[in-house]
């Protein structure tokens, strides 16, 4: 009968052969997913650790988008992909196109909100269906809505909806809400912490008493946006329906205008105006109606699109009731 030591080396032989011959199939698909023909004396395994390590970090790359079902491709908000130049360290491959990416420097681009790598030509093909991650997002303010939105995975960012909370427990009745400004400085601490902390940031009334705090954060988020809130290409729908006069034509050309935002912006907006509805109805404590609204938010939630002063402060008129309208029709528009 078989001493227990050498059954223990049995099975350890055993093992490692079994080990080999995974190895073994492993270089030969290697070999042929390389082109390379392999003759009876095979390479030893120095040769073949770069390799394996080489193909490993391809992989995901490789099969990320191939895999992906159906349904997770359909993003629930369309965003382009913010490509940027970049240099890759070590062989890259085209996650487009799957070709070589061929060069020492600035071999492709890099989107920069969820990491996707493609040749520059490749790049306009690619559909608009960037789902941002995480750790390529660094900030909160200044950062595209759509982006911020499809990161978090939430309906509007987080900033709006902890401000706008914030003030409805506890600010609603105070004179000249959004009109009246916060100091600066903490202004600025409140968007450091969002961008450091992001939604377990404290804006309660024990870190900021004065509510003029939070409602001057939210106007910041709302200005530092890349593209608006009403968008850069919906704007001239806007200004463009501000200005009719017959009261059912207007209404219909604000449901236009309103088609023509991204459904991370209509959502956002929605729900900003029904808040400055509330806020309305406590006029007789705020003392701020649609029209006072009106005239903060109008520049803050539409900017032109081009810099033509005049343009712009021609503009400025028709940006105040185009915020007016939101407000009073916030029931019947959203």
């Amino acid at each position: 009968m078989p001493s227990r030591e050498s059954y223990e080396v049995h099975k350890v032989e055993k093992s490692l052969v079994q080990k080999a011959k995974r190895e073994a199939n492993q270089e030969d698909i290697l070999a042929a997913a390389l082109g390379m023909r392999m003759g009876p004396q095979k390479p030893p395994a120095t040769f073949w650790q770069p390799l394996k390590l080489f193909a490993y970090s391809q992989l995901t790359s490789l099969v990320r988008r191939a895999t992906l079902k159906e349904s997770e491709r359909t993003p629930k908000s369309e965003k382009v992909h913010n490509f940027k130049v970049h240099t890759f360290r070590g062989p890259h491959w085209c996650e487009h196109c799957a070709s070589f990416m061929w060069g020492l420097m600035a071999q492709g681009v890099k989107c920069a909100d969820c990491g996707l790598n493609v040749h520059k030509q490749c790049s306009p093909l690619v559909p608009n269906d960037c789902k941002p991650d995480l750790r390529h997002i660094r900030k909160v303010y200044s950062c595209d809505l759509t982006t911020l939105v499809n990161a978090y995975n939430t309906a509007r960012p987080m900033v709006v909806d902890m401000c706008i909370r914030e003030i409805e427990s506890r600010g609603l009745k105070s004179e000249g809400l959004y009109r009246i400004s916060g100091f600066s400085d903490l202004l600025e601490e409140v968007k450091v912490a969002f961008d450091k902390d992001g939604e377990k940031t404290d804006i309660s009334v024990n870190a900021y008493e004065d509510i003029n705090i939070i409602t001057g954060a939210l106007k910041l988020y709302l200005r530092d946006l890349p593209d608006p809130i009403i968008s850069y290409d919906a704007y001239p729908r806007f200004i463009e329906a501000a200005k009719l006069t017959d009261p059912d034509r207007k209404l219909e050309a604000f449901r236009e205008a309103l088609a023509l935002l991204p459904p991370s912006h209509s959502e956002t907006l929605k729900y900003l105006m029904a808040h400055l509805k509330r806020v309305t109805q406590n006029e007789k404590f705020n003392l701020m109606n649609a029209e006072n609204l009106a005239i903060v938010f109008g520049p803050t939630l539409m900017r032109a699109p081009n810099l033509d002063a005049a343009t712009a402060l021609n503009d400025i008129r028709h940006q105040r009731q185009v915020v007016e309208v939101l407000i009073k029709k916030e029931d019947v528009l959203f």
